[in-house]
């Protein structure tokens, strides 16, 4: 059975609600996916599929970061999800490594998530990177990555994200 990794299209939103609604339980990050589609804040949003089916989804929107020198352009994760039947077999890593590769290749420079502190920093994020980024997250799961070298050098301030966020 072989995975595809793609860009998500048109008709893709039912499975794409349905696979986060699956995986967290809940609709929440599934409207958070439309508010964010509304705002137009996506910067990239792919998928996996399996056999004509998807598993797995993953956003990226952009955001900022608030400074006395004016708005630095960032880009959240969030969020990522896997059908439950299929998580534990590297597909959230599948997803995260592409995006952050096609991230880079567009030319964005800093991605921010909120997430597992055990999860995350395989990917490079960590919380060091984030210490002078002002949010209401507990500091242990908000974390940072440079796609580009020292891209957060001297960067401090609030993050602002888009309003589908709700905060």
């Amino acid at each position: 059975m072989r995975q595809l990794i793609r860009e998500d299209q048109p008709g893709d939103g039912d499975q794409i609600r349905k696979v986060n609604e699956a995986a967290f339980g809940r609709a929440d990050e599934a409207d958070l996916i439309d508010g964010l589609r509304h705002e137009r804040a996506v910067l990239l949003s792919l998928v996996v599929e399996l056999e004509g089916k998807i598993i797995g989804h993953i956003l990226f929107s952009r955001m900022s970061v608030e400074t006395a020198q004016g708005p630095v352009a960032a880009a959240s994760l969030a969020p990522m999800a896997v059908l439950p039947e299929h998580q534990g077999r590297q597909v959230g890593s599948q997803l995260v490594r592409q995006g952050l590769a096609e991230l880079r290749e567009r030319g964005e420079r800093i991605v921010i998530v909120l997430g597992h502190e055990a999860y995350y920093p395989r990917f490079g994020f960590s919380t060091e990177k984030a210490k002078h980024l002002a949010s209401p997250f507990p500091p242990q799961a908000f974390m940072a990555l440079e796609l580009s070298e020292d891209a957060l050098a001297g960067v401090q301030g609030v993050v602002k994200y888009p309003s589908a966020f709700g905060l």
